[in-house]
């Protein structure tokens, strides 16, 4: 029953963003996508990736990253770099892995920064 709702859950992530016209490195706006992590208080930690393309609904994708990664997160508006993801806690392995499994990011254009 797990693997069932996963695999739906799976489809529900890539189906929102079935739309966006998809080239060669279009997808990320400069060709890589930044995925940092940030010491809040403690052991409290924030992951921010930026570095997506506008054409994505980064709202659709926060929201499947928060059902699949069981945390919180938000769109901020960054002054210098745009839209920025922020999910609560250590997400960088979760993120890169689902960011090439959905196929908004090749392995090549993911960089992780940070400890």
């Amino acid at each position: 029953m797990v693997q069932y709702w996963h695999n739906w859950c799976l489809q529900r992530v890539a189906h929102p963003f079935a739309d966006a016209i998809k080239g060669a490195d279009d997808d990320v706006q400069d060709g890589l996508v930044h995925i940092r992590i940030q010491q809040r208080n403690g052991r409290k930690t924030l992951t921010t990736v930026q570095g997506l393309s506008s054409e994505y609904d980064l709202k659709k994708i926060v929201r499947s990253c928060k059902k699949e990664f069981a945390c919180n997160g938000t769109v901020i508006e960054h002054p210098e770099y745009g839209e920025v993801l922020q999910l609560q806690g250590d997400q960088r392995e979760n993120i890169c892995q689902w960011l090439t499994k959905a196929g908004l990011a090749k392995p090549d254009q993911l960089k992780v920064h940070g400890f």
